[in-house]
């Protein structure tokens, strides 16, 4: 082990919060040894960039914020710059041999090293930590972690990797297979952000509804949920990445039954079409979904349903797009996330046949994400005249009078915001709001 001579660490987090939850690990890792963490990557002697390595836009970025930290060794005081996250599990090689400027680099597994790596990077010996075979850490409520996302709401990591074999999805290649934590080490990790003063926890995984099914040998997200609402001191409990195939009975009276469960799914569903399901290999069709949606709506009254679509995929023919359109308006989705088709080296539909041209997936996505704005917006109306719970968030930049917030119906970072007139309320207070508007995405209202 070499001494250590880094005071300073500054991390760049990119792509979902998945990998936000590790960075924030490597965080509290490092901050236990004893290095500041510092905002601001000009004042660091150590940069951590935790990359993303999903689809070519993020991989591109991810190139591109690795060679914008390793510029700042000219011009401010770093020494070595370190690279962690997906895209480092799945490229190593081709990054260290390609980016000389790199001085360390780490995969998904062995990221809890972080410190070691710091330490033997500033040497000059260029450390790279991979373990073999498929990644199987999972971090827990013991493990030192720094939250960023601030005292109001915290991501809550329930599993790590994945068990399904998408055509289009490399995840399992970088995060490895399904690894469960037991539901006491969830409530454990939730009741400790409680006292940190969070009032939100969300859920995160590759796939929410498939917890449980590796260490319980059945699927027990509809248990978590309930012992997640006795947690004193917790308002919102809220549910990412449901997918649809394993989204069962019991999970939708969970949601209905528990008070502090927010009436809030978000469940990517990719496609609309069989043929397309199918080619994605994607569990279910879209009869099922339909039958779901019902169930969900008719179980769970104003329940917001958040979905993400992939458009070009392989072999989508104009008249699969148009249904898909079509399905989006019928369902009423009230948030949509519109992704185009990215082929991705090492994936099977990389290689299909009938691969759609790129400015054709480009008008598709801006036709759909008008039809999901459309859709939005009339979802949004009918909140008008209703009295709301919103959980204040900040102060408005412009008027600092004016406090803006998100109701259960919308989630942190990616819908939309409520804007409260007429409100002293503080940073983290549950207010009541009688809302008078409402846009595209967002509303306003008064206090009451």
């Amino acid at each position: 082990m070499t001494q250590k001579t880094a005071q300073k660490v500054h991390f760049v987090t990119l792509g979902c919060e998945k990998n936000l939850v590790d960075s924030e690990v490597m965080m509290g890792i490092v901050q236990g040894k004893e290095y500041t963490i510092v905002d601001n990557a000009e004042d660091a002697d150590v940069v951590v960039v935790n990359t993303c390595g999903f689809i070519d836009d993020a991989k591109a970025e991810s190139v591109e914020t690795i060679l914008q930290m390793a510029n700042l060794k000219e011009t401010a005081n770093v020494k070595s710059v370190l690279v962690a996250g997906c895209m480092a599990q799945r490229y190593k090689d081709e990054l260290m041999q390609e980016i000389p400027e790199i001085d360390g680099i780490v995969g998904t597994q062995d990221f809890i090293q972080i410190t070691d790596l710091i330490e033997e990077s500033l040497t000059g010996s260029r450390p790279q930590f991979f373990s073999a075979g498929n990644p199987i850490y999972l971090y827990d409520e013991n493990t030192p972690r720094v939250h960023t996302s601030g005292n109001i709401s915290a991501y809550i990591k329930i599993a790590e990797g994945c068990n399904h074999a998408c055509t289009f999805c490399i995840i399992p290649t970088m995060r490895g297979k399904l690894r469960s934590r037991p539901i006491e080490s969830i409530v454990s990790e939730a009741e400790q952000l409680v006292e940190q003063g969070v009032k939100e926890v969300i859920l995160i995984a590759q796939d929410t509804t498939d917890y449980g099914i590796d260490i319980y040998k059945q699927r027990r997200l509809a248990d978590l949920l309930e012992a997640l609402n006795n947690v004193e001191g917790l308002h919102w409990i809220r549910l990412h990445y449901a997918y649809p195939g394993f989204f069962t009975d019991e999970v939708i009276d969970a949601i209905a039954r528990c008070e502090k469960v927010a009436k809030y799914i978000d469940m990517p569903l990719q496609h609309s079409e069989d043929r397309i399901l199918k080619s994605m290999q994607r569990p279910g069709h879209q009869a099922g979904v339909r039958k779901l949606v019902k169930k969900i709506r008719e179980r769970v009254p104003n329940v917001a349903l958040r979905t993400s679509i992939i458009v070009g995929f392989p072999g989508e023919t104009d008249e699969d797009f148009e249904n898909l359109c079509n399905f989006v308006r019928e369902l009423e989705f009230d948030h949509i996330g519109v992704f185009t088709y990215s082929p991705e080296e090492g994936t099977p539909s990389a290689e299909f046949a009938s691969q759609v041209p790129d400015e054709v997936k480009e008008r598709r996505s801006n036709i759909l994400m008008e039809v999901a704005r459309e859709v939005a917006a009339a979802r949004q109306a009918r909140h008008v005249g209703q009295v709301l719970d919103v959980l204040v968030e900040k102060f408005d930049e412009e008027d600092p009078s004016v406090r803006v917030g998100r109701t259960q119906f919308d989630a942190r970072d990616i819908d939309g915001l409520v804007f409260v007139a007429n409100s002293d309320a503080q940073v983290g207070d549950m207010i009541k709001v009688r809302v008078t508007h409402a846009f595209d995405f967002d509303l306003s209202g008064e206090a009451v």
